[in-house]
């Protein structure tokens, strides 16, 4: 195998703990979870009724709404 130089550039992050990388990583480090009721429809047809919702982003900042609906 051969070896790479790899150079990192920047960092990022949209996750159910954060949206900024200093937010996520003070989430993680402080141990909380980004887990708890599905609030975007109503799951009350669905097995599970939990997950990782990212919360407070605005897609349409960074995709438009034809992007944002396939993704979804």
């Amino acid at each position: 195998m051969s070896r790479r130089r790899v150079v990192v550039t920047g960092l990022g992050v949209i996750s159910p703990v954060g949206n900024t990388v200093t937010e996520a990583w003070s989430n993680l480090i402080a141990g909380k979870s980004g887990i708890g009721p599905i609030t975007r429809f109503d799951a009350s047809n669905f097995a599970s009724r939990i997950a990782g919702e990212v919360k407070d982003f605005d897609v349409s900042a960074y995709l438009s709404p034809k992007e944002a609906r396939r993704m979804d």
